[in-house]
């Protein structure tokens, strides 16, 4: 195998798909990277045995092979090479030799044969998405994910198609994020599926804002389709909580306000909120929300945030940063604080098809 390929289209290529590749694996195979190299140029393939993305880098093919080689070794060398231009060659044995100016490596590699083949999806369901909408609901939702590893059905994000919609949620039983997109695929086609966070990661990682992504579910894996990446995942296996029971019923309250202040508020009083209540106050009364925090050893911090509000007076205290996370991930000007009493699970909405549910905080005073 012979190749000549531009410095910065290698590297970018490797970059696109080593940070699947595990730093600690018992197969020495799951630390490479599988390069294949044939007149249409390089095709790069990473896989842990549960994620796995496979990319393609133009090349001028001298020789056609395949091998596999150190993915971060690999990396790491040739973002130090010194010319714009790399040339790898790769023997019987599997030792590549690069060149590049007057730099010369050697790299030894194992055979391609032991590296696992990604699987093949061909007849699984198809959804087309728009990269911008998919992106945007991974954005929405994905700081909800559990991390709790003892649940695990709650390590990702549950997708539902039904009715011409698809519905994602990620929850960790403290708090829910949900987004709703429409969506055209046959009936045929329905079907609920948890995707797990590392491929969660890996995907927004590699959607732009442009162009589609075709998603393929097969009974226990996933792949997505962006330009000519792939990205493959096994899906958790399990059955996902019903998520709508706990979206509290009719709201009493329902206050507009300015995210981005929201935003700044929270984040600034939440500063002096205790290590351990670790909550803000939110208290609604005569067209103000008066956010406050307290911490016996150190002070407290409160600040007003003018708003239309005429109802009783309410007093609500939540995890500031489970306040924060959909505040920053939102792009709407404003956004819906929806409450029914100091108890009951919170709401925050914005203009579109967003829906957060937050659990309150106990506190004293």
């Amino acid at each position: 195998m012979k190749f000549r390929v531009a410095k910065e289209a290698f590297l970018e290529g490797l970059q696109q798909v080593q940070s699947v590749v595990s730093t600690r694996t018992t197969l020495p195979i799951l630390s490479n990277v599988l390069i294949e190299a044939s007149a249409g140029g390089l095709r790069l393939t990473t896989t842990d045995l549960d994620v796995g993305v496979s990319g393609s880098v133009q090349a001028e093919v001298e020789k056609d092979g395949s091998t596999t080689l150190p993915a971060r070794r690999l990396a790491t060398i040739i973002r130090e090479l010194p010319a714009e231009e790399v040339e790898v060659s790769v023997d019987a044995k599997n030792v590549a030799t690069i060149i590049s100016g007057p730099s010369r490596f050697k790299i030894l590699g194992l055979a391609d044969e032991e590296f696992p083949a990604l699987p093949d999806l061909t007849g699984a369901r198809e959804f087309q998405f728009q990269q911008a909408t998919l992106k945007d609901g991974l954005k929405k939702t994905s700081y909800a994910i559990s991390t709790d590893e003892t649940r695990y059905v709650l390590n990702g994000i549950y997708f539902t198609f039904k009715d011409n919609q698809v519905t994602m949620v990620a929850t960790d039983g403290r708090r829910l994020a949900m987004v709703d997109h429409e969506l055209e695929f046959p009936e045929s086609n329905e079907c609920d599926i948890i995707i797990p966070t590392k491929a969660v990661n890996e995907l927004q990682r590699l959607l732009g804002t442009d162009g589609e992504v075709k998603m393929s579910v097969g009974a226990s894996q996933v792949s997505f389709a962006v330009g000519d990446t792939l990205l493959v995942s096994k899906l958790i296996e399990g059955n996902y909580p019903n998520f709508r029971q706990v979206i509290p019923g009719e709201a009493k309250h329902r206050i507009t306000v300015d995210r981005e202040t929201l935003q700044k508020v929270v984040a600034r009083i939440s500063l002096l909120a205790s290590d351990k209540s670790n909550s803000v106050k939110l208290r609604f009364a005569d067209n103000n929300i008066d956010v406050q925090a307290n911490s016996p050893d150190i002070g407290e911090a409160q600040e007003q945030l003018p708003v239309a509000y005429d109802g009783d007076d309410l007093t609500i205290a939540f995890n500031p940063e489970f306040l924060l996370a959909p505040l920053r991930n939102l792009n709407t000007d404003t956004v819906h604080i929806e409450l029914i009493d100091e108890m009951s699970p919170g709401i925050l909405r914005n203009d579109s098809s967003f829906l957060y549910v937050i659990m309150p905080m106990r506190v004293s005073g």
